[in-house]
């Protein structure tokens, strides 16, 4: 019997929104259907996410640990958010192509590494060949507030300084959010306005 068949398109939408960081509601819905931990949403063609996606392309690590305790399946893309770098290699060792991996909407690996504070292990993944994404992982640093995991990727990534995120904001709006004076002075260095 297929576990998904009692779950309604409605219920996986809201569960797989509610995992890109909201903790609480996850536990709620997991309570009622604990099917629900790896049904997918579709949100176009080709393009579908599950909960443990979604709170890896968000770096939201209560989320996706709290997931990965029910069962969802860990990812390389999921262990780079949460910067398990010995999990990473172990991956990579036995399926080099993982450097390509993509997570929910084509996100990058090393945009999802961005989010773990690891730069030890952005550095092993640039070093593989994950040399895309870099201007998300730079807006998903400034969005941490890692001024080290930033400072890297300004020096070794060449990320385009224009890049704005699904909402249009730039990385200098980002930075001015968190707030944090050490990553907007540090985009001021390097022209991001």
């Amino acid at each position: 019997m297929d576990t998904e068949s009692t779950l309604t398109t409605e219920q996986i939408r809201d569960f797989v929104i509610a995992a890109h960081g909201n903790l609480p509601r996850i536990r709620e819905m997991l309570v009622v259907n604990p099917e629900l931990v790896n049904a997918a949403y579709q949100w176009s063609e080709g393009d579908s996410e599950t909960a443990i996606q979604a709170a890896a392309q968000a770096g939201s690590t209560p989320v996706a640990e709290y997931l990965l305790a029910r069962g969802a399946p860990l990812d390389i893309c999921t262990a780079a958010m949460l910067g398990r770098k010995d999990v990473v290699e172990e991956m990579l060792d036995k399926d080099p192509d993982l450097i390509n991996a993509r997570g929910a909407h084509g996100i990058s690996l090393m945009a999802h590494a961005a989010w773990s504070n690891n730069v030890a292990l952005a550095k092993m993944l640039f070093k593989r060949g994950a040399t895309q994404g870099t201007s998300m992982a730079l807006g998903n640093a400034v969005m941490k507030g890692n001024v080290q995991m930033a400072r890297w990727l300004i020096e070794n990534g060449h990320p385009d300084f224009a890049w704005k995120n699904y909402e249009g904001k730039s990385l200098m709006t980002l930075a001015r959010e968190t707030p944090n004076k050490d990553m907007i002075n540090l985009l001021r260095e390097h022209g991001a306005i």
